[in-house]
């Protein structure tokens, strides 16, 4: 991509921990319009573990492709906490994955708010436990990203990727504990 620099160690690392957990991964990207699918699938050998990508841009795509509820959207905005959730479960759940995350955010230059200034992201992480475990769920954080429209993209990217790594290790931990 034009003006996007992506480092893929942390792909590399994303790839070797989702195989080595026997794990599968997919993701719902706004503001990334399909990059965290990219830099994963970059890795060779990634169809062992990477199953599917959706870009929702718009609202209504979020709704019918992973079922995100109008009133996450009516009462907290495309770009909130609600809505990466319910993206990453959205995804992880219309794939059947072992993973879902989900990016969404302001990258500018414009379209920024007070409360959600450019460079506001919130990235969304969903795991599927065993039938039965009580062990699924899903998480939201929020960042900031400073930058040009490429650099928050990049960014998020990373960050993703790096999210998801840390809840693969955590994940695997607990699992080997128990």
């Amino acid at each position: 991509m034009a003006g996007i620099d992506i480092d893929l160690e942390r792909s590399r690392a994303v790839g070797e921990a989702l195989r080595e957990t026997d794990a599968t991964l997919a993701v719902a990207e706004s503001c990334t319009g399909g990059l965290i699918g990219a830099t994963v699938t970059a890795i060779p050998g990634a169809s062992d573990y990477f199953d599917s990508g959706a870009t929702t841009y718009a609202y209504d795509a979020k709704r019918r492709e992973l079922g995100v509820s109008r009133e996450a959207l009516d009462e907290r905005g495309a770009v909130s906490a609600p809505v990466a959730r319910e993206m990453a479960r959205g995804i992880r759940d219309t794939a059947d994955a072992t993973w879902g995350v989900s990016a969404t955010g302001v990258a500018g230059p414009s379209g920024g708010t007070e409360e959600t200034p450019v460079g506001t992201v919130y990235i969304g992480v969903a795991y599927a436990g065993p039938w039965g475990s009580e062990s699924s769920y899903a998480t939201a954080t929020r960042y900031e990203f400073d930058g040009d429209r490429a650099a928050v993209r990049a960014r998020t990217v990373e960050r993703a990727l790096e999210d998801l790594l840390e809840e693969i290790e955590s994940e695997s931990r607990s699992s080997s504990d128990g």
